[in-house]
């Protein structure tokens, strides 16, 4: 019985685990030699044959014959190598001394515990088996696209099912900020580490990451695919915003052109996959003025001026395009920023100001206003009160110097002005 339970543990290993027959065969014979070691000391004397397929195993025992004196007086004398004459005679009359005899060990005689024992390893062996394919065949796939299925949903991340049914992790961090995921969905995402945690591997999706754009670009722009449009660099505010720097090495092509598809066919399927993020498709340059200048699209630039040493770039506009470049949220700025590898300042272009009637000079509070602070905020060029509130409150903490609570304090007194 205990063999008919260790048969059928093979075969139900090799179809549910998949495992290819080499490999099975291979583990079950570690596993019964293993355990003759263990019962007999040694396993160099037994033959293991293994059929997966029909489940069969055979363990033969080949022992040499030798006289029955050295049998019952050697020291040398060991029953699991060597078989006495007249015992030899008892299975084949026709044997002689040196010649081996083999026989067929049935599994009662390796006795219950011992069976088990191997039933328990087995499961083992294919468990870490499994673990290690998983491993292998994800650490591999770093990058690529899977199509998973929702299987549960927690609240910091939500575990998917692939074709196979391994488990996969998208982590609330790695999803995009409007994902709504319930049981059942089929979720598209990027490969993003493996790791192994006490033995177990953890694969961990993402949507954020900007290999997963990369790998969508990919498979909505065959000139992508095909190499004759290169990704130089993508940078995201998931959900919100995002830059993608193209170049083509063929002047044939125009990349930008190519990536949008004709009447935005091409993007459109990607930003629907993003939930509606807004993706700038640059042309990418080495000049590094003028990625400065596309990177800030949809702004128009009036001039630039870089520091090399500090990687610093004065970006100057019209004051009606000051609002454009800095972006809702100051996404557009910030993302800039990263695309280009310079810490963008923008200043108004002073050349041609363009006066806002409803706009008023930072002077004009000097009763509420400190004057010490109000020339801070002349000195990086807002001198109107809609200029302070066009920044955001990091920017301006970091360009004048001045601490969080000042400039909130600033912008509540200048946005009590616009209030009805």
């Amino acid at each position: 019985m205990e063999s008919v339970n260790l048969i059928e543990s093979f075969s139900l290993f090799k179809e549910d685990k998949n495992i290819d027959r080499a490999t099975l065969m291979s583990i079950i014979e570690d596993v019964f030699r293993t355990m003759l070691i263990k019962k007999y000391g040694s396993d160099k004397n037994f033959d293991i044959i293994v059929n997966p397929d029909k489940g069969d195993i055979e363990i033969y025992k080949n022992r040499t014959i030798v006289d029955d004196e050295f049998a019952e007086d050697s020291f040398d004398y060991d029953p699991n190598k060597h078989i006495s004459l007249t015992d030899a005679h008892k299975i084949e009359p026709d044997f002689e001394i040196g010649e081996e005899v083999t026989e067929l060990v049935k599994l009662d005689e390796i006795g219950r515990r011992n069976v088990l024992s191997v039933r328990q390893n087995l499961v083992q062996k294919i468990l870490e088996l499994e673990k290690t394919s998983i491993y292998n065949k994800y650490k591999e796939r770093v990058g690529d696209i899977i199509n998973a299925e929702v299987y549960q949903v927690w609240k910091k991340e939500i575990m998917l099912l692939d074709d196979e049914g391994n488990e996969l992790l998208l982590p609330k961090t790695e999803q995009i900020p409007s994902d709504f995921f319930k049981k059942g969905d089929s979720v598209k995402a990027v490969v993003y580490k493996v790791e192994l945690k006490n033995g177990t591997p953890s694969v961990i999706m993402s949507r954020t990451a900007p290999t997963f754009l990369e790998r969508l670009f990919e498979m909505e722009v065959p000139e992508v695919f095909d190499g004759l449009i290169t990704i130089k660099k993508i940078v995201r505010e998931p959900g919100e915003r995002a830059k993608v720097a193209v170049e083509s090495y063929d002047d044939r092509i125009d990349p930008v052109g190519a990536c949008v598809g004709m009447k935005g066919s091409r993007i459109h399927g990607i930003v629907r996959e993003l939930k509606n993020e807004n993706i700038d498709v640059i042309n990418y340059t080495s000049n590094a003025q003028l990625l400065i200048q596309r990177s800030l699209s949809p702004a128009k630039v009036t001039s630039v001026k870089l520091n090399e040493d500090t990687k610093r770039a004065e970006v100057f506009l019209k004051p009606d395009q000051i609002s454009l470049a800095i972006g809702k949220g100051g996404f557009n700025i910030k993302l800039a920023g990263k695309l280009t590898g310079y810490e963008i300042d923008v200043f108004r272009d002073n050349d041609e100001a363009v006066v806002d009637i409803d706009d008023v000079d930072l002077v004009e509070f000097s009763d509420e206003i400190e004057e010490s602070v109000i020339n801070a905020l002349q000195a990086i060029g807002c001198d109107t009160a809609k200029s302070v509130l066009e920044l955001d409150v990091a920017d301006l903490v970091r360009r004048t110097g001045l601490t969080e609570d000042v400039i909130e304090d600033v912008k509540q007194v200048l946005q009590s002005e616009f209030e009805d």
